[in-house]
């Protein structure tokens, strides 16, 4: 097999590859328990995101970087586009070897993402690839964590043996719609870029059935696969980007769907201005949105519809929701089902286990709640004890935006500017028709 050979020096190749891999933040891990044994380096047990937080409390990193940011295909909205004039690089196997083994012996990284450019073909990125982690597992004898591209329109055989080799694939979606891929990346097709991760999903469910007979099978993409969706740089609503993600989690079985706001890096009358700023709030909205769907047990279309297509700038999801629907507050705490405390905002998923268990012994109060670590400052408004609420409000969706908005978590000044109608109480305003505030003594009850 014949490698890509370049005389620029490694730490030269480093930077280049290191910092065109900062456009795919699709690197995350999970649900691997691999270790060591006692033999080779390194373990993949309960790692996280890069310079992020794992669910043990450990910080983690990975070695982010693409194995060539040399590519044949055209695509508009990527800065290493073949049109583009940019500083090329291509790392071979052995040296990706080297690098992540000397890092990992210095205690700067637990593990590796690796993402490429396509070069020459996909075929041939993807044999690259495989040639990497093969080299680090079975050479290098690398137990850590391993996250590696699956390459769109590449042999079956090369990503199926990848992913015996890999803790995690994922093969980006790169854009919401067919329209939008087809307007931006003509090389590209929606089939191809789905082809993989039908392959992968395949290989995962037969490695599932095999594991149940032959406990020593070999395990395949143990983390699952992610995919990742540009937001920003072509036209979709928030409501038609959530119920991409949504049939992606259904159809795929995905780990995790990411949404990387668009960064203008290239000039081109398809794409937004160059001085445009990335969407980066509304790209926040997305997550908390994929967070609800994916453990509050909400679908695409209670969030958004066709008729209110975006989210709220001002509010997250599940407090937007709320107030479209004060029809079904307040909540009984005493008496709701698990579901129904779930979507009560300032509520999780540890809070609402806490309130089902608590409750079986005696009857919650607010002053039990706040125990209990519910945030009060936006539950109050949707929920009673005992038939009462904490204090006697208006109970209106204007009243309570109001109130939301003067707690809620901290916007942009160009956003808070331009929420028109609204605006941040303090204790000097006076008691206007239609304002009301939370009383500094929280035993007092204010009547509005």
């Amino acid at each position: 097999m014949e490698y890509v050979i370049s005389d620029e020096p490694l730490q030269r190749k480093l930077m280049i590859l290191a910092d065109a891999a900062k456009y795919d933040v699709a690197c995350t891990s999970s649900g691997v328990s691999r270790s060591s044994g006692g033999t080779g380096l390194g373990n993949s047990r309960a790692c996280g995101i890069c310079h992020s937080f794992a669910s043990d409390g450990r910080c983690i990193s990975l070695l982010k970087i693409l194995l060539t940011n040399d590519c044949i295909y055209d695509c508009k909205y990527c800065k290493n586009r073949v049109s583009n004039d940019v500083p090329r690089a291509t790392f071979t196997p052995e040296e990706i070897c080297r690098l992540t083994i000397g890092f990992y012996r210095r205690n700067y990284i637990e593990g590796l993402f690796l993402s490429s450019g396509v070069i020459k073909n996909p075929h041939y990125t993807m044999e690259l690839i495989l040639e990497t982690v093969r080299l680090l597992r079975e050479k290098y004898d690398f137990k850590g964590y391993i996250h590696v591209k699956s390459i769109p329109g590449a042999d079956e055989d090369l990503i199926l043996r990848t992913g015996y080799y890999a803790d995690r694939m994922s093969c980006n979606l790169e854009l919401p719609t067919a329209e939008g891929l087809k307007k931006l990346a003509p090389n590209k097709t929606r089939q191809l870029i789905l082809q993989p991760l039908r392959q992968v999903q395949k290989g995962i469910l037969q490695n599932k059935e095999e594991l149940t007979i032959y406990r020593h099978t070999p395990k395949f993409v143990p983390a699952g696969q992610s995919t990742q969706v540009i937001v920003g740089a072509t036209p979709e609503s928030d409501y038609e980007i959530i119920s991409v993600a949504e049939a992606m989690y259904k159809k795929f079985s995905l780990r995790r769907v990411f949404y990387s706001a668009y960064i203008a890096v290239n000039k081109d009358e398809l794409l937004p201005a160059v001085d445009t700023k990335p969407p980066l709030l509304r790209e926040h909205r997305l997550y908390q949105a994929d967070w609800l769907m994916r453990f509050y047990g909400f679908r695409a279309d209670e969030l958004l519809s066709e008729q209110h297509a975006s989210f709220n700038i001002a509010l997250d999801p599940k407090c937007d929701w709320a107030l479209r629907h004060l029809d079904q507050f307040p909540v009984e705490i005493n008496k709701a089902s698990y579901e129904m405390i779930l979507r009560v905002p300032g509520i999780g998923v540890t809070g609402a286990r806490r309130i089902c268990r608590a409750r079986r012994y005696a009857i919650l109060d607010f002053n039990d709640l706040k125990r209990m670590g519910i945030v009060l400052k936006r539950a109050m408004y949707f929920i009673t004890c005992s038939g009462r609420m904490m204090y006697r409000i208006k109970f209106n969706e204007d009243a309570i935006t109001k109130n939301l908005l003067a707690v809620d978590e901290k916007l942009p000044v160009e956003v808070r500017e331009s929420i028109s109608g609204y605006h941040q109480l303090s204790m000097f305003d006076d008691n206007q028709e239609g304002r009301w505030q939370i009383p500094l003594d929280p035993i007092r009850e204010v009547i509005v």
